[in-house]
C-alpha cells in the first residue's frame, strides 16, 4: 500500500513523520504520524501506537505530549493514528463532538449509514498493524499500546482481544467502561444499534471479566481533578473488574492533574519505560512502576 508523506521533521536524532494513505477499512484518505528513533538505522525495534481522544486527530500527543526525547533514548518507535474516518460524506458526522468526526471510538459500526467507513478497531487492528510492518523497522514481537479518554478505552479493548500481538498497554484517564457512560452508551448505540451483547466488545472491564489478561501489568494514570472522572471515565469500575479476574493493574490517581495534556505531558516518560521495560528481549514482565 502505497503511503505519501505530508512532512517530516528531524528530532532528537530520530524522525517525526506524517503520512497519509488509502483506507480499505474506513473507505478514505487516512493519516498518521511515526516517531522513528536513530536507532532504527541498526535493527528493528519495538513500538507503541497511540491512541488518542475526543476531537483529537494525529498531531495531538505528537505536538504536545513531549514523548520523543525519552522514546530516542529508549529506542521505540511510536505511531500515531488518527481517531476516525473523515469527510465521508455522511449527514450528521460533523454535528458533535462526542459522535462521529473525531468520536472513532475504536469500533467497527455494523449500523447504517456508519457502516460505511467507521471502522476504527479493524483500521486499527488489521490494516494499520501491517502497513507499519510492510514499510517500517518495527519488531512484531515487542508491540506495545497505550492512549488517552477515548483513546485509552481503545487501547484497553485493543490489548484485551489481541494479547498475542500487543504486549504492553497503558493508559491515561481512560473511558474504563464504555457501556455505562453518556459518551460511551451515544457512540456504542449510534454505531451498533441497541444490541448490548455487541458493546460488551468494547468495554474494558466487560473483557477483563470475560477474557482476563495474561500479559504484564496494565498502567493506568487518572488526575484527581479531572472533570469527568466521576461521570465518564469510572476506574473504580476497572479496578473492581481487574480484581475480580485476578488482572494485574497499577490504577495511580494524581493529586491536582486534570483531563489535559498537560497531566499527559508530566507523566509520559513513565509509560514509555514502563513500556520499554514491558518489551525487552529477555522476556520478563515489568510488574511495578
Amino acid at each position: 500500500m502505497r503511503l505519501t508523506i505530508i512532512s517530516e521533521h528531524k528530532c532528537y536524532g530520530g524522525m517525526q513523520i506524517f503520512y497519509s494513505h488509502d483506507s480499505n477499512e474506513t473507505n478514505c484518505n487516512m493519516r498518521f504520524a511515526i516517531f522513528i528513533p536513530p536507532q532504527a538505522k541498526f535493527a528493528k525495534l519495538p513500538a507503541l501506537y497511540w491512541l488518542s481522544g475526543l476531537t483529537c486527530t494525529e498531531e495531538n500527543f505528537v505536538i504536545k505530549a513531549g514523548a520523543q526525547r525519552v522514546a530516542a533514548e529508549l529506542g521505540l518507535i511510536i505511531i500515531t493514528p488518527d481517531t476516525s474516518p473523515r469527510d465521508l460524506g455522511i449527514a450528521g458526522e460533523n454535528d458533535a463532538y462526542d459522535f462521529g468526526t473525531g468520536a472513532g471510538f475504536y469500533v467497527d459500526a455494523t449500523q447504517a449509514p456508519w457502516i460505511r467507513g467507521y471502522r476504527m478497531y479493524s483500521y486499527i487492528v488489521n490494516e494499520l498493524t501491517a502497513l507499519i510492518a510492510m514499510h517500517f523497522p518495527v519488531d512484531l514481537q515487542r508491540v506495545g499500546i497505550f492512549g488517552h479518554s477515548m483513546g485509552g478505552h481503545g487501547a484497553l479493548t485493543i490489548a484485551l482481544k489481541n494479547p498475542d500481538y500487543f504486549k504492553s498497554v497503558s493508559a491515561f484517564s481512560p473511558i474504563c467502561s464504555s457501556m455505562r457512560c453518556s459518551w460511551g452508551e451515544k457512540a456504542l448505540a449510534g454505531y451498533l444499534g441497541n444490541n448490548t451483547s455487541l458493546w460488551k466488545e468494547y468495554d474494558a472491564t466487560a473483557l477483563i471479566l470475560e477474557r482476563g489478561w495474561k500479559g504484564a501489568t496494565i498502567l493506568v494514570d487518572q488526575g484527581s481533578k479531572d472533570p469527568f472522572l466521576e461521570t465518564q471515565l469510572k476506574p473504580e469500575l476497572l479496578l473492581q473488574a481487574c480484581q475480580e479476574a485476578n488482572v494485574p493493574l497499577t490504577l495511580r490517581q494524581h493529586e491536582g492533574y486534570d483531563h489535559s495534556y498537560f497531566f499527559i505531558a508530566s507523566f509520559i516518560e513513565e509509560h514509555l519505560r514502563f513500556h520499554a521495560a514491558n518489551l525487552r528481549n529477555d522476556g520478563v514482565k515489568f510488574t511495578k512502576i
